[in-house]
């Protein structure tokens, strides 16, 4: 037998053709940018004052405990390091829902794999599920739950034009979801918005969530950097306690600095604990399947920060330190021009600039300034130096 296959064509010449992904061309496209003055804001990872991403103190103390004590390089299983999942289990749910037997977790390579882990999951339960999205959202959450077989209806979230929360329409649409159907929702920090839900609004979601049986699907990946962890997990304390059921997409990469590391968690709420062990169950196979056992090192570090007191409250230094950072950065930007002043009320670290793709493209090739063409930038991109003139080129570009 040859190569050809029996349709007569090489086999890998049957392939589609792909589009590149966005945000992986535009990083390209920054590393190739020869300019020194060049500013990255596409790419979404925290920056220091002078433009840096640092490792943590913690982190980095824990890697050395980590690399003096760690005795085997033996397998954990495909649930990963279970002392991590239960650490970080409190952190999202609060000492007394994270109590609550009804709810399994297991460790995932980052909140990438938790999502697509927990999307695998529904269609095996049900190939015909819906799960409605809100509009705009992160790119990678289609291609993520898309390739588990699940169809997705949009519904209004925010308007870029009018730099607010769709809140009524967004409802109407979840009003009028079927039972059973899953709606996706950002924990905090929306990303690419930075527009969060107001507690009023989690509240009135999730009524809605459990008069309509409604499945919320959460990702919580910046818990910490909106304002603070505790504030951070409250809406998604919320909804999980109102429904039933439940899936939740978490990670450490953001809040622990650990992106290389890729360091997540996939929580499920059943509706009682058999259905919930049977659910853990299903997840093991899967996860068997998929990547077998999630990398370790990242989990052993992170657990190691929190199951020790002074590097745990170094930690939450940290943490508090890079979101008054983000704080800050987000209050220069709003007082440079009043058409700015939206981008100081919003949490995290994404927003959107009102701006037209040619008009970012512009400022790319003019400026070597660099972000999504939506106008998704990441705030705390920028250095202490170039918020300024960041902040300038954008001006100039909309008075234009």
């Amino acid at each position: 037998m040859d190569s050809v296959t029996a349709a007569g064509r090489p086999l890998f010449d049957r392939l589609d053709e792909q589009k590149p992904d966005a945000l992986l061309q535009l990083i390209a496209l920054c590393d190739a940018d020869p300019r020194a003055d060049k500013i990255d804001v596409g790419v979404g990872v925290y920056r220091d004052a002078a433009g840096g991403t640092p490792i943590l103190r913690a982190v980095k103390e824990a890697e050395r405990r980590l690399w003096q004590r760690q005795e085997t390089k033996a397998y954990l299983g495909s649930q990963g390091d279970p002392r991590f999942t239960a650490l970080i289990r409190e952190i999202v749910f609060g000492e007394r829902l994270a109590a609550d037997d009804r709810i399994v977790g297991l460790q995932t390579p980052g909140g990438c794999g938790a999502l697509r882990l927990g999307a695998d999951l529904v269609e095996k339960a049900n190939p015909h599920a819906r799960i409605h999205v809100g509009q705009p959202t992160w790119p990678n959450h289609a291609p993520l739950i898309e390739c588990a077989g699940i169809e997705m209806v949009p519904y209004p979230y925010y308007d870029s034009e009018k730099r607010a929360i769709l809140f009524d329409r967004m409802a109407d649409a979840l009003e009028g979801a079927a039972a059973g159907d899953l709606v996706l929702l950002h924990g905090c920090c929306h990303n690419p918005t930075g527009a969060d839900l107001s507690p009023d609004q989690w509240r009135e979601v999730a009524d809605i969530v459990a008069r309509r049986g409604l499945i919320p699907y959460v990702d919580i990946a910046y818990q910490g950097l909106g304002n603070g962890l505790e504030a951070d997990a409250a809406g998604t304390r919320l909804v999980v306690e109102a429904a039933s059921q439940a899936l939740i997409a978490q990670s450490c990469d953001k809040n622990f600095g650990v992106y290389r590391e890729r360091v997540g968690n996939l929580f499920v709420k059943a509706a009682s604990k058999a259905t919930a062990d049977k659910a853990f169950a299903n997840l093991m196979q899967l996860a068997r399947t998929m990547w077998s056992m999630p990398p370790d090192h990242g989990a052993a570090i992170c657990r190691i920060v929190l199951d020790t007191p002074e590097l745990r409250a170094d930690w939450h230094v940290e943490l508090e330190e890079m979101c008054a950072r983000i704080r800050v950065l987000r209050a220069r930007l709003a007082a440079y021009d009043p058409r700015l002043a939206y981008i100081d009320g919003q949490n995290g670290m994404f927003s959107i600039l009102p701006l037209t793709p040619e008009q970012v493209l512009a400022l790319r090739e003019e400026k070597g300034i660099y972000m999504a063409a939506s106008g998704r930038f990441n705030v705390v991109g920028l250095s202490d130096d170039n918020v300024d003139r960041f902040a300038a080129a954008v001006v100039e570009k909309m008075d234009g």
